[in-house]
């Protein structure tokens, strides 16, 4: 009986002891992430802020950045949309930011604002926008982001951007090895796995370097590993969304498959999904190149601008774009298979 009791102590005191440890690990981790991500969180005029510990960011003041914002106008936007408008902050001549600032006004805005932060967080990839800080306050809340020098693919492709620059093949294939390589790091290395929702040539920033950064998660949806789906409202963009999606309510990483094939289109038409012409004859994007490349006729749909392409190169896009815009979302590719495809096709050529 005595032994026992000594053995049901012991127990005890080591079930404990193990508890107090796990405790004290999990105090010790958080604090070393709170040191590692948050340079300061400070309150101003009402609001929260909250900066991530970067080289960037460790000579700016939320002081200094909040008087910045302040004097942010019209002339200062470069982008806007339905979750948001995008401003330039320019600190210094050596440091810029892009700021989203959300209205608040509407629960969908609040959460729009809610999901990128909880998809962006703990992101660091090379083609995934940079998250630096936020700020919330009584009316209004904002996203810091590395500003992107180059503005978006839509703009740069479309002719609308302030950079004059034509996109030659080249070009156009390293950015689209880049946006798919940032998609498929949502779908299988962030855990929980994300689904985008809004994958369009737009959300696809250009950094100094034209590499692509994927952007905007106001729609973002996060899944967990064992999941094949989320249910959802049906939101995105039209042109770019999978057919599924409308019928189904349910968002899949498919489903960004089927919209980054919409963007391979274009980069490789240099025609958007929305183009008047589409419209006039009651088609789209999409149904008009499938018919032209079923009659082997590449050609006539090709983006001008791409003369004298390595012809191998460019059949090969329009193939992983078409496997990709299968209506049957079991049979359209994942993201890492895209990835894996885009980059056999340069290597097959060196």
């Amino acid at each position: 009986m005595e032994k026992s009791l000594h053995l049901a102590f012991y127990i005890t005191i080591c079930s404990l002891a193990f508890i107090a440890s796990k405790i004290v690990i999990s105090l010790l981790l958080y604090r070393r992430w709170r040191r590692k991500h948050m340079a300061y969180e400070d309150g101003l005029s009402g609001g929260k802020m909250v900066m991530f510990r970067s080289p960037a960011m460790q000579s700016l003041t939320s002081e200094a950045f909040m008087k910045k914002t302040l004097k942010l106008s019209n002339k200062d936007i470069i982008g806007s949309g339905g979750y948001g408008t995008v401003y330039r902050l320019t600190i210094n001549n050596s440091m810029a930011f892009a700021v989203k600032r959300l209205n608040k006004g509407s629960s969908e805005r609040e959460r729009g604002f809610e999901r990128e932060l909880q998809a962006m967080g703990d992101i660091k990839h090379r083609n995934i926008v940079k998250l630096h800080g936020y700020y919330t306050a009584p009316r209004y809340n904002l996203l810091i982001y590395e500003l992107m020098p180059n503005g978006s693919l839509d703009e740069v492709l479309h002719g609308r951007s302030m950079n004059k620059m034509t996109l030659d093949w080249p070009m156009r294939y390293k950015i689209a090895v880049g946006a798919a390589r940032g998609i498929s790091y949502l779908h299988h290395d962030c855990i929980p796995h994300i689904i985008h929702r809004d994958i369009k040539s737009s959300n696809i920033l250009l950094d100094q370097n034209m590499n692509a950064r994927v952007s905007d998660f106001g729609l973002a949806t996060l899944m967990e590993p064992d999941k094949t789906h989320v249910s959802t409202f049906v939101a995105g963009t039209f042109g770019y969304l999978a057919p599924e999606y409308f019928d189904t309510g349910k968002a899949t990483a498919k489903g960004d498959v089927y919209s980054f094939g919409v963007v391979l289109l274009e980069l490789l038409t240099g025609k958007k999904p929305t183009d008047e012409a589409f419209v006039e004859e009651g088609t789209k994007l999409v149904t008009w190149v499938k018919s032209v490349v079923n009659e082997k006729r590449e050609e006539y749909v090709l983006d001008s601008g791409l003369e004298d392409c390595p012809v191998d190169e460019i059949n090969n896009a329009f193939s992983i774009a078409l496997m990709c815009l299968e209506p049957e979302p079991a049979k359209r590719p994942t993201m890492a298979e895209v990835v894996k495809m885009l980059e056999q096709t340069k290597s097959e050529k060196l």
